[in-house]
């Protein structure tokens, strides 16, 4: 059901740096370097550790990964030398608006209009990608495929209006049962796409799969399964407008100095702003809002989670392959709101969470400090069992955003094992 047709080959590989000096000929005038890049993609080669990975995420950079003790970031010159200043070593490996034109196969389109943006499709060669009408259609059709056990509602419209569906899946749909309630998020970042595939796959198999493979009947016959496909509508119809990836990460929601966009995944109220995990500038990537909440699609998913009993939840987000729980706004395991024997439980689902599918395992504040995130506030507000699954691939630059729609098909069946581990330890 979720499969679409590809109907062009896939554009050329990205190109994985920029070439800042050609080579000359004797006699020839000796070449210059490019010119620096408005948004450069740099490496920062000395980050081993987390406090140097918090300095540089809380820069204001836009982080794009970290693994091994390397971080890949997008930088403007000024935020560039700024963390050279502070002693860190960046290398700069590429023109961040030219790789994503050579990954979109097209010359950029950046600045495209900041509102009601609707995208045709995905850029030519990555159209197995669900653009929101197509995750909207898809959603709409298992509900009326398998009207005996699904109910479709919303949890709220973004700031440009759009609807944010939810799907619930259980063998009483249409009844608020006394069984395990089990939340599964998606695209909360707008240029994570992979993982509105991921959500997506999630209801393919609860539903297709109910009466015939005896797990999936099992966990449907027992759980009240949520699935969001997208929290961020706004933002991934800009990122793809113009048939060209945009590499934009917040929603579109306006700020007071005319900038656009809130890191929705910084804007929720638990711990909001407390510990240097965000920014409060409203140009950095982390910005967190001038409030909490502030964020139109925060707000909504904050309103109706409060009217749910969840117990266990996962937020899907890429890259870097691994799974993150609770705390990031503090790199202390015991602390407000959380004693030994529940971050021991957090590790034990964690581990075996990781060992499904092949990722790393970690508290959330050991890749950096991160505060006002949904993880956070799921299990510091609502004390639900929360994970984020940074998926694939496991490193890389703007690539890691943007991996070809071959990858659809195996990353998310990857997490088969992973979401039974999850719903079998729900409540």
């Amino acid at each position: 059901m979720f499969t679409k047709r590809r109907v062009l080959a896939l554009a050329a590989a990205a190109a994985t740096g920029l070439v800042l000096v050609t080579g000359w000929a004797a006699g020839a005038q000796e070449p210059t370097a490019a010119p620096t890049p408005d948004r450069g993609l740099y490496r920062v080669t000395d980050a081993a550790d987390v406090a140097a990975r918090t300095e540089v995420a809380s820069s204001g950079v836009d982080v794009l990964g970290a693994r091994d003790g390397a971080m890949d970031i997008v930088a403007s010159p000024a935020q560039a030398a700024a963390l050279r200043s502070r002693g860190f070593a960046l290398a700069l490996t590429g023109d961040f608006d030219k790789l994503l034109a050579e990954r979109s196969g097209g010359p950029s389109s950046r600045g495209a209009s900041a509102s009601g943006v609707s995208a045709a499709d995905f850029p030519a060669g990555d159209e197995g990608y669900h653009t929101y009408a197509e995750m909207v259609a898809e959603v709409q059709a298992a509900a009326s495929d398998h009207a005996a056990i699904t109910a479709l509602s919303s949890i709220g419209t973004s700031y440009e209006g759009r609807d944010m569906p939810v799907l619930k899946i259980s063998d009483n749909a249409a009844t608020d049962e006394a069984e395990p309630e089990v939340l599964f998020t998606c695209n909360m970042h707008a240029r994570e796409h992979l993982t509105t595939e991921m959500c997506l796959h999630i209801i393919q198999r609860f539903t297709d799969g109910y009466g015939t493979d005896p797990t999936v009947t099992g966990f449907v016959d027992s759980r009240e399964i949520f699935v969001v496909p997208n929290l961020n509508p706004d933002g991934t119809e800009y990122d793809i407008s113009g048939g060209q990836y945009q590499g934009w990460r917040k929603n579109r929601q306006p700020n007071s100095d005319g900038t656009i966009g809130t890191d929705i995944n910084r804007n929720f109220p638990y711990k909001w702003g407390c510990c240097g995990g965000s920014s409060g500038s409203t140009s950095a990537e982390d910005y967190r809002g001038p409030s909490a909440s502030s964020a139109t699609e925060v707000a909504a998913l904050e309103a109706w989670v409060g009217g749910r009993q969840i117990k266990a939840h996962i937020d899907f987000h890429t890259f870097s392959e691994l799974v993150l729980w609770p705390f990031g706004h503090t790199y202390d395991q015991v602390t407000e709101g959380m004693t030994q024997a529940e971050y021991n439980h957090f590790r034990d689902i964690g581990t075996r969470l990781a060992s499904a599918n092949g990722y790393t395992p970690d508290q959330s504040s050991g890749l950096y400090i991160t505060d006002g995130d949904i993880n956070d506030w799921m299990w510091g507000t609502h004390k639900v069992l929360t994970f984020c699954f940074e998926m694939y691939p496991s490193g890389g630059g703007i690539d890691g955003f943007y991996p070809p729609d071959e990858n659809i098909v195996p990353q998310t069946t990857r997490n088969d094992g992973a979401v039974d581990i999850l719903l079998t330890n729900a409540g």
